[in-house]
C-alpha cells in the first residue's frame, strides 16, 4: 500500500469515492454533490454497454447513445463544486482506522470514510466467431433495452436447458418467428421441449459455427453440419465475472450467481463499502442502475449525517460534564 507521501491528496479526507463513473456512479455522486459531500469518481473508461449504438427505457432519454447519456450525467455531476472525477483504474483498497485507502494504478492513493462500488460487470463471450462483433447490436441480452427493435422479425434464442426454455417463453412477446438454438445436444426436460414444440418453435441441437454479419449486424447464423439460417438478431444469456475484484478483495459477499450481495439501499457485508448497478442486480437496465445509484448516495449521505452528529454530540456533552 502507497504512503500518504505518494500522493498529496491523501491528506485530503474525501466524504465517498465512487469506483466507476457510469450510469450508477454517476447517479450517486450527483445525489452526493447536491448533499455537499466531498466525492472522488475514479473511472477507468469501460462502461459495460460500450458496444450498445442506442440506450432505450429510460424516460426522456430513450433511445440515446450510451455516450450521449454518459457525457451529460457527467456535466451535470460535475457542475457542484464537491464532485471531481479522476480518470484512473483502482488497484486495492483497504481499511484504514476511520475510513478507506484507495490505490490506483498510476495516480497514487486516496483516503475516504466511505466507498461506493460501482464498476458494473464483464460479460464473457462464446468462441463462436463473430459473436462478440454483434453484441450489443444484434446478439442481444435484454428484450426490454433491445426488443422493440427487433419485434416481429426472424430471431434466435441461444440457450439451453432451462435457461434456454424461459427465454423461449419470454421473447416468444417480441415474435413469434423464433428459433431456439442449444448449441449441443438439449438438456431441456421432455415437457419443457414439448411446450416449445407446441409454440410452433424449432429446436436445432447442432452446434453453431459462425455468425455471418456487417458491422455487427447479423445477417445468418452457420451451424457445424454446414447448414445456414438467415437472421436479424438473437437473444443470448452469456456467463459474466465482476469486473474487478476489488469487493472479494475487501471482504464483500457474493450471492450464488456472482453479484455482490447488497442490501435495500446497496449496503455490502462490509460496514462503510456499498455497491450500485449491473455488479450487484440482475436487472441490467439503465434506469435501475440510476435508481440503485441514488438510493445508495442518499443513504451513505444519512449514514454521514448519523455519524457526524453522533460524534458532535458526544462532544458537546463531554464538554458539558467537565468540571468548572
Amino acid at each position: 500500500m502507497a504512503s500518504s507521501s505518494v500522493n498529496p491528496a491523501l491528506q485530503v479526507t474525501y466524504d465517498v469515492l465512487i469506483i466507476g463513473g457510469s450510469t450508477a456512479g454517476l447517479s450517486a455522486a450527483l445525489m452526493l454533490g447536491r448533499s455537499l459531500r466531498k466525492v472522488l469518481v475514479i473511472d477507468g473508461g469501460r462502461p459495460c454497454n460500450r458496444y450498445t449504438p442506442h440506450s432505450h427505457g429510460f424516460m426522456t432519454r430513450d433511445g440515446e447513445t450510451p455516450a450521449q447519456l454518459l457525457a451529460l450525467a457527467k456535466a451535470q455531476a460535475l457542475a457542484y463544486p464537491t464532485v471531481t472525477f479522476l480518470p484512473s483504474f483502482v488497484t486495492n483498497i483497504a481499511q484504514n482506522g476511520s475510513g478507506f485507502v484507495v490505490q490506483t494504478d498510476e495516480r497514487g492513493a486516496f483516503f475516504a470514510r466511505r466507498v461506493l462500488l460501482a464498476t458494473g460487470v464483464e460479460d464473457l463471450m462464446p468462441p463462436i466467431e463473430g459473436f462478440a462483433k454483434c453484441w450489443g447490436k444484434s446478439v442481444l441480452h435484454c428484450p426490454y433495452c433491445h426488443g422493440y427493435e427487433v419485434h416481429s422479425q426472424p430471431l434466435g434464442l441461444l440457450g439451453n436447458g432451462d435457461a434456454g426454455y424461459e427465454l423461449v417463453r419470454l421473447i416468444q412477446n417480441w415474435s413469434k418467428d423464433l428459433t431456439l438454438f442449444t448449441n449441443g445436444p438439449s438438456t431441456l426436460s421432455a415437457e419443457q421441449e414439448r411446450q416449445v414444440q407446441q409454440l410452433g418453435i424449432p429446436l436445432i441441437e447442432s452446434p453453431i459455427s459462425r455468425i455471418e454479419h456487417e458491422n455487427g449486424l447479423m445477417r445468418a447464423v452457420y451451424f457445424q453440419d454446414g447448414s445456414r439460417l438467415p437472421l436479424s438478431a438473437m437473444f443470448a444469456r452469456v456467463p459474466f465475472r465482476q469486473h474487478t475484484n476489488l469487493a472479494e478483495q475487501i471482504g464483500c459477499e457474493l450471492t450464488a450467481t456472482g453479484l455482490i450481495a447488497v442490501a435495500e439501499f446497496g449496503q455490502t457485508s462490509v460496514s462503510g463499502v456499498y455497491a450500485a448497478g449491473d455488479n450487484s442486480s440482475p436487472m441490467r437496465q439503465i434506469a435501475l442502475a440510476s435508481a440503485s445509484g441514488v438510493k445508495a448516495g442518499s443513504w451513505i449521505n444519512r449514514e454521514l449525517i448519523d455519524e457526524d452528529l453522533a460524534a458532535m454530540l458526544s462532544t458537546e456533552r463531554k464538554t458539558e460534564m467537565r468540571p468548572a
